[in-house]
């Protein structure tokens, strides 16, 4: 019986022991105290107040004596209030972990257990149940001693406090955690000091990551540079999460440690030297992408604005007042207009030029209302709104009366608009590509001394001759008559064949064949840049239009020689090719 007295004894002044050492390990300061701020205080409080305290007490600037626990604090704290479900935990029991509190949060409020989950021990108890206690009133106390092998509310194990209670190490256990560094614990994790959480919208990069990710991919991106061995990034990272987040869809954020990465950060001259670096990689200064140094002050609203400054410029400011997209030949990319009441560009805009600069013409105008005339014009009748313009010269209206719930949504959405559009382009492109190819295979010829008579020999009733003096000039006419060599011209029937090889098309270089020209004009029409030549080799007379030369007027003129509506005169002689 004594023996079972005196084990009774060290059982219960071993639970006792267990039950204070718990109560003063869980014992911890009020995270809100802590930061300064209310019980009911938003993240972006939390976060300004901590980037503020984190900046005060950051060992590397503040030497005064308590400022490393101080910082140390600061991070524990934010670390809990930044954690929705830790910061719930707190309010609720006075511990983010959920547990049973021992003092702090909501003054005292006991839990009582009356079973543990699978794989977990509880020992319930009332104060007046143990010898020695002193304690009085009819609270019950729970604590758990966690599942097998991994940790407890208390983030400590049995073993560590029979350790530390009685000298010894039972099965080698040692404090672990934010623990581990108050109590001297071996195995605390590495760079857990603060408890500061990495941020999730801030991406780690390295030269692979530039690559693929970033190097002339249309996103504006936020990079932080720095190296480990001499600074420190926590103070930095929270606002940088901040602006990753209120741009979140026009603007990505990152961070490269240039000690493992020095040959990239050397080459894009972004090494930092005493102090972090902060560089925004931006397209507003080249065609394709550069890093631009931010050296202001580091708070939210001038970062965010220097950032905004730097998204994609890719769409072109207008006036609606007679605004018509031009089409230079061959070219398939699209044309798309956004219309706002917006005095500059707008950000989702922007942020879309950039990613689809490659893939469509950008315009943007700022608008009053609908009943604009010019609006109307458009065929839009609410805005925002985007009208689109196909390759084809065809207009439609890609979405009116746009309303989106936040930035990263709306760039999502208004993409896959613009992608659809594209896909529509991309059908009358190729219809357009097929047209000209088989036009093309109907070259307007060159005449040289060998086709002569084939094309403007006797037996071509009507030779159309287009004379250039300039590559500019060339170009214009071959366009000209490969265009009206195409069409059924009035009065055509009257002409011995019905057959388009009944005329001739073709084009002659005046600055190397003045002696053919001057058959027809003693000076050879040197007044001309351009000009055409209908000559009928079988009656050897000619008419000639020397006015300018549009497809218009080309039509009208060859028009009036195929229905005898044009004087002809006679040639000086016979035309020949030196």
């Amino acid at each position: 019986m004594a023996k079972t007295g005196s084990y009774s004894k060290i059982i219960t002044i071993t639970f006792a022991s267990l039950i204070i050492f718990a109560a003063q390990a869980k014992k911890q300061i009020d995270p809100y105290k802590v930061l300064g701020v209310d019980r009911n205080a938003s993240q972006r409080d939390i976060q300004k107040a901590f980037h503020k305290l984190s900046l005060q007490y950051h060992p590397d600037k503040n030497k005064n004596k308590g400022a490393q626990q101080k910082f140390e604090e600061i991070n524990n704290a934010y670390d809990i209030l930044s954690d929705e479900q830790k910061r719930k935990n707190y309010d609720l029991y006075g511990d983010e972990s959920g547990g049973p509190s021992f003092g702090g949060g909501n003054g005292g409020d006991y839990s009582y257990f009356t079973g543990g989950r699978q794989g977990q021990s509880h020992f319930s108890f009332r104060p007046d149940q143990w010898q020695n206690m002193g304690g009085k009133g009819s609270r019950s106390f729970s604590f758990s001693f966690g599942r097998p092998g991994g940790g407890n509310q208390f983030g400590f194990g049995l073993n560590d406090i029979f350790s530390n209670l009685f000298g010894g190490d039972v099965g080698g256990s040692s404090f672990g955690g934010s623990f581990g560094s108050q109590f001297g614990g071996s195995h605390a994790k590495a760079g857990s000091q603060s408890g500061f959480k990495t941020p999730k919208f801030v991406h780690t990069v390295n030269s692979l990551v530039f690559e693929k990710e970033i190097d002339d991919k249309g996103v504006t991106w936020l990079l932080l540079s720095y190296t480990t061995s001499t600074m420190s990034i926590q103070q930095y990272e929270p606002i940088l999460e901040e602006i990753a987040n209120s741009l979140k869809g026009a603007l990505k954020v990152g961070k490269v440690n240039c000690e493992n990465e020095p040959s990239f950060c050397k080459n894009h001259g972004i090494h930092p030297r005493k102090a972090p670096r902060l560089f925004v990689y931006s397209y507003t200064t080249t065609d394709g992408g550069s890093f631009v140094e931010y050296d202001d002050d580091w708070d939210t609203k001038s970062l965010k604005s220097f950032c905004q400054e730097h998204l994609p410029r890719y769409s072109r400011r207008v006036s609606l007042d007679n605004f018509q997209p031009s089409f230079v030949a061959g070219e398939r990319l699209p044309r798309v207009m956004l219309l706002s009441t917006k005095k500059d560009t707008p950000v989702i805009w922007r942020a879309l030029s950039g990613l689809y600069r490659e893939r469509f013409i950008f315009f943007d105008a700022q608008v009053h209302d609908a009943p604009d005339p010019n609006i109307k014009n458009l065929g839009v009748n609410a805005i925002p709104a985007i009208v689109g313009w196909l390759s084809n010269g065809e207009r439609q209206i890609l979405k009116a009366g746009i309303s989106v719930k936040d930035l990263e949504s709306a760039v999502q959405e208004l993409g896959s608009l613009l992608e659809s559009f594209e896909k529509k382009n991309k059908k009358i492109a190729s219809s357009q590509k097929k047209s000209e190819s088989e036009s093309s295979s109907k070259q307007i010829p060159h005449l040289t001394a060998s086709n002569l008579d084939v094309l403007c020999g006797e037996e071509t009733p009507v030779c159309v001759i287009g004379a250039f003096r300039s590559s500019k000039a060339r170009d214009k006419l071959e366009s000209i008559l490969l265009m009206v060599s195409q069409k059924s011209l009035s009065r055509r029937r009257n002409l011995s064949s019905d057959s388009k090889d009944s005329i001739s098309y073709v084009l002659l270089d005046a600055t190397k064949q003045q002696y053919f020209l001057n058959a027809f004009d003693k000076y050879g029409f040197k007044s001309s840049d351009s000009f055409l030549v209908a000559y009928k080799p079988r009656k050897e007379k000619y008419a000639a239009f020397t006015g300018d030369v549009s497809a218009e007027e080309a039509e009208k003129f060859i028009s009036s020689v195929l229905s005898g509506d044009v004087q002809f005169k006679k040639s000086r002689q016979k035309p020949m090719i030196k």
